[in-house]
């Protein structure tokens, strides 16, 4: 697939996705969403992978889903579009690496709903949330009505998603929808420490705790620990954990090989 809107680059196990369309503010098209799902189908299968970045081009993560498109859209591409984003954006959720969204910008509409399929996310002081949809006759169609409770709780989501009021970086972490909040000039960086600490501790290990806490989500609490207590006996089985428990007796560095 030729790659028109998307840059990405892989250096010491860290995926680094940007979203390159800084002109119309990183806005979801349906070009945009194709590459994306083309290229995290590329990183799902390549082991090299350990942990993955995404961000955008510009003053933009992404401003929301391009309304040019959607404009005149009848009810049944309406649903097919919606359908495509909300499809990729828990292909991201799933994925076996962790996700960090790092946030330069607008992350509104599907733009925090994409940030909210990641795993974690680290703001610019810059940055803008909001899912100001109602405001354009919709309702969020990228799953943002099932995350943004998940992450906020009801009362707080529902009070953003129908007033469509937009929040800064600082009310965002307050109410639990970011990790943190950086510099803008200390972004990438801040999300390059974090993406190395995770990679420098075993694959198999990170990719299980993220499958355990991805099922916990959805499941009770008995069936999710079950699920935890059958994801952590199959560490053992891996050379990873022997490794890793040898290192932390002999008081060195752990040599992970993700196996």
């Amino acid at each position: 697939m030729d790659i028109k809107r998307l840059l990405y680059s892989t250096e010491d196990g860290i995926c680094t996705v940007t979203i390159n369309n800084p002109d119309a503010l990183n806005a979801l098209n349906s070009l945009i969403i194709n590459e994306l799902g083309f290229v995290f189908d590329k990183i799902a299968k390549d082991d090299s992978i350990l942990v993955v970045i995404i961000t955008g081009a510009g003053r933009s993560f992404v401003a929301g889903a391009d309304i040019s498109e959607m404009a005149d859209m009848d009810q049944i591409e309406g649903e097919l579009f919606g359908a495509r984003g909300a499809l990729l954006f828990r292909k991201i959720e799933t994925l076996s690496k962790p996700v960090i969204a790092a946030i330069n910008g607008f992350a509104l509409g599907g733009g925090c709903e994409l940030a909210m399929a990641c795993d974690i996310r680290i703001a610019s002081q810059k940055a803008k949330f909001g899912q100001p949809e109602v405001s354009l006759g919709i309702t969020p169609g990228f799953s943002g009505t099932v995350r943004l409770p998940k992450l906020i709780g009801n009362s707080m989501a529902k009070e953003m998603i129908f007033t469509g009021k937009i929040i800064d970086a600082n009310e965002a972490l307050r109410v639990g929808l970011i990790n943190s909040v950086v510099e803008p000039h200390d972004l990438m960086t801040k999300a390059l420490e974090m993406a190395k600490m995770i990679a420098s501790n075993a694959p198999v290990a990170v990719r299980y705790s993220k499958e355990a806490i991805n099922y916990a989500l959805e499941n009770r609490t008995e069936t999710a620990a079950e699920f935890e207590t059958r994801l952590f006996a199959k560490c053992f089985s891996t050379e990873d954990q022997k490794e890793g428990m040898k290192a932390f007796l002999e008081k060195r560095k752990p040599r992970f090989k993700n196996r």
